[in-house]
C-alpha cells in the first residue's frame, strides 16, 4: 500500500470493498449474485482486513491486501480479456461472467474455513524483522490448497460454479504449482484446456501480484538502499479523507471498531 498512512487506511479498505462488491453486482447474475454477495457479507469483518499473502517479499501483506489484490485481479481480466480479442483469440467457448466469476473467487480459499481464519499476525519478532513475514498461518485450520478450499467454501455455500470455471479457478497459479502440469504441461491436443479462460486469469494473477510487489516490496527495498531518495509525500489536494470520515460510511460497529484500531 504505496504512500499510506494510519489516518487513510480505513477509508482504502472501505472502498476497495465496495468496488469488491460492486464487481459481483456488475458481474455475476442471477441467484449466484445473491448468494456470492450473501456468503461475503458473512465473513465480511474477516475479508476486509485480510492481506493477500503472509510476507511483504511477496505481494500485498497489509491489512486489506486481499480484496485488494482480489479487485486488481479482475481489472486485469477485463484488460487481458479485451487484448486476447482484439488478437483473434476464440472467445465463444467461455462467457466473462465465467472469467470475472473466476477472478473474484480465485482466491477465496485464503479466507480460511467457516470457524477459522488463514492469516494471524505474526507473535515471532525476529521473523517479522529478518524474514518480512508480518503474518503466520493459522495452524488451527486444516491443511488444503487455496483453490480447493475456495472451492469447497463455494459448495458450501451452495453457489454453483461451471466445469470452465471450476478449471480456471484451480489453475490460476498456471506451471507455479505442479498439480497444475496435468492440466498445462501436455502435449497432446486433445489434453489441452477446451478455452483460454485459464491463461488469462493466471496472467491478470500474476500480473497483479507483480505490480503489488513492485509497489510494495520493491520500492521500498529501493528506497532503503538510496540515501539519495526522498520519501514521497502526497500533496494535500490529492490526499485521501481521514479514517474518521470513512468510518463514518461503515454500518457494522464490529467493522467501524476493527478499522479504528487499525
Amino acid at each position: 500500500m504505496v504512500n499510506t498512512t494510519i489516518d487513510n487506511q480505513a477509508e482504502f479498505i472501505q472502498k476497495n470493498w465496495e468496488k469488491f462488491i460492486e464487481n459481483i453486482e456488475t458481474y455475476i447474475t442471477g441467484e449466484r449474485q445473491t448468494l456470492l454477495k450473501n456468503m461475503y457479507e458473512q465473513y465480511s469483518e474477516r475479508i476486509i482486513t485480510l492481506p493477500a499473502s503472509h510476507k511483504e517479499s511477496y505481494h500485498n501483506a497489509f491489512p486489506g491486501g486481499y480484496v485488494d489484490h482480489v479487485n486488481r485481479v479482475v481489472e486485469g481480466a477485463l484488460g487481458q480479456y479485451k487484448l486476447w480479442e482484439s488478437l483473434g483469440a476464440n472467445m465463444k467457448e467461455f462467457t466473462l461472467e465465467e472469467l470475472i466469476f473466476s477472478a473474484i473467487n480465485h482466491d477465496l480459499g485464503k479466507i480460511g474455513d467457516e470457524n477459522n481464519i488463514s492469516y494471524l499476525p505474526q507473535e515471532n519478532q525476529w521473523r517479522r524483522d529478518n524474514l518480512g513475514e508480518k503474518y503466520m498461518y493459522n495452524t488451527k485450520l486444516a491443511f488444503a490448497s487455496v483453490p480447493d478450499r475456495g472451492l469447497y467454501l463455494l459448495q458450501k455455500h451452495d453457489i454453483k460454479y461451471s466445469f470452465n470455471e471450476m478449471i480456471a479457478i484451480q489453475t490460476h497459479d498456471g506451471l507455479y504449482d505442479q498439480s497444475n502440469e496435468k492440466y498445462l504441461k501436455t502435449f497432446l491436443p486433445e489434453q489441452k484446456p477446451r478455452n483460454s479462460i485459464p491463461y488469462i486469469l493466471h496472467f491478470a494473477d500474476m500480473m497483479a501480484s507483480r505490480i503489488e510487489f513492485e509497489n510494495e516490496w520493491l520500492t521500498n527495498f529501493e528506497s532503503k538502499n538510496n540515501s539519495s531518495s526522498k520519501p514521497q509525500t502526497q500533496s494535500k489536494k490529492n490526499s485521501i479523507p481521514t479514517k474518521s470520515k470513512a468510518l463514518n460510511t461503515i454500518k457494522s460497529e464490529n467493522l467501524k471498531s476493527m478499522l479504528n484500531n487499525i
